[in-house]
């Protein structure tokens, strides 16, 4: 009988098989059903054959568009698992860099071809998309049937003023440039790079600060309020964890490894994407009579917001405004003093004039823009008016540079 006992068992290589099968099905669901958003990828190999094959340049630029919206998505969320592994520090740094992930892809993707425009209009665009249409979004979704709603308003402050610096960051240089006397407008274009690189490296010095100030020493600042708001999720997940048997943690979440995987392959399918997506920009300007400016500041910005809206909404109509706040207003500090200054340095690396000089309507529309979005945050309350007020300058913005003109930078 013992002898016959191994034949039992099967095959003892076959366990492992299926071990490593079942944990990719369970990596697969867990991961595609992180957002509803990702019924979308059916458009990832879409958008990848197109551009193999050559199709038409509307048909690769709209399939690459649609692929890169659930992509956003996945990127975020394997960012996050990947951060709750490492650590608060590193974790923060994780969110900081790969939060903005598919920014970073177009933009370094767009300026090895030297389409600084499309770069800079990108950086303003995805400013203004998080500061007006997400933001304003976020206060109609969760004031529309409440009288008012709060948020720490310390946070708000920092937040806003850190914004501030970062529109200097972008206003000076314009200013800069409008004060050089014509006569020595050739040596305008060193000096304002000269200024720009320098200014980069202020601006990141700037964002490690505010990184060590929120994760360190002020964290309890940005988390005292979302514990409270939090905890009520907190205790039903424990409750539904209780209810279907104390269910191991790694039911919904992602190990170190599997996020790391994750993120990998992501990161190379977006490059992809974004590959055929920029070099289907030169086409659809020339047919669609679009400019380069608007697609950059408009339409591109909503691929790589799209994981951002959807959050910031959802916690909003769950009147978890730190959170909304955080993510609306954060991204676009994130955009501001990081991403914008480090692909003026990838410039830098890669002998591309990429530079924090934009024209004097695009600063202007930015002063404009923060300065309201600020001026309603600052008293750390909202309401679905303000939201409005916010989508409607976003609906004037996205006019104006619909009629405005590329300009040569």
């Amino acid at each position: 009988m013992s002898s016959n006992t191994p034949l039992l068992g099967g095959n003892p290589r076959a366990t492992p098989v299926r071990s490593y099968a079942s944990h990719v099905v369970h990596v697969t669901k867990v991961t595609l059903a992180s957002s509803p958003v990702n019924f979308l990828l059916i458009f990832a190999p879409l958008g990848i054959i197109a551009g193999k094959l050559g199709w038409s340049s509307n048909a690769i630029f709209a399939l690459n568009f649609l692929a890169i919206i659930p992509l956003a998505s996945l990127l975020a969320f394997a960012t996050e698992e990947l951060a709750s592994h490492v650590g608060e520090t590193l974790g923060g740094l994780l969110n900081a860099t790969f939060g903005n992930a598919v920014e970073l892809i177009v933009s370094i993707i767009a300026l090895k071809e030297n389409q600084v425009r499309i770069v800079q209009a990108s950086m303003l665009g995805s400013i203004l998309s998080n500061l007006l249409l997400v933001l304003g979004c976020c206060f109609i979704a969760g004031g529309w049937n409440r009288l008012q709603q709060t948020f720490n308003q310390t946070v708000a402050q920092t937040m806003s003023s850190l914004l501030a610096l970062a529109t200097a960051g972008l206003l000076i240089p314009a200013a800069f440039h409008a004060s050089i006397p014509k006569s020595e407008q050739y040596l305008n274009d060193e000096k304002i790079l000269a200024l720009s690189r320098g200014a980069s490296i202020v601006l990141l010095v700037i964002y490690v600060l505010f990184l060590v100030f929120q994760l360190k020493t002020h964290k309890q600042l940005f988390e005292g309020a979302i514990e409270e708001e939090q905890s009520d999720d907190v205790e039903r997940a424990q409750n539904q964890n209780i209810a279907a048997g104390s269910k191991d943690e790694e039911e919904s979440s992602l190990s170190t490894v599997s996020s790391l995987v994750l993120l990998f392959i992501l990161t190379v399918v977006v490059s992809v994407c974004a590959d055929y997506l920029v070099g289907s920009i030169d086409d659809i300007v020339e047919t669609s009579g679009l400019s380069k400016t608007f697609i950059g500041l408009i339409v591109i910005p909503i691929v790589g917001n799209a994981a951002e809206h959807v959050t910031a909404v959802v916690v909003a109509v769950k009147d978890k405004m730190d959170l909304a706040i955080g993510v609306a207003v954060g991204s676009s500090l994130q955009i501001a003093l990081f991403v914008t200054p480090f692909m003026v340095l990838v410039g830098w690396a890669i002998d591309v004039p990429m530079s924090l000089y934009f024209s004097t309507f695009e600063t202007a529309v930015l002063f404009i823009s923060v300065l309201i979005a600020n001026y309603l945050i600052l008293d750390g309350e909202s309401n679905w008016l303000e939201g409005a007020m916010l989508i409607g300058t976003y609906a004037i913005v996205a006019l104006a540079f619909f009629f405005f003109p590329d300009t040569q930078l």
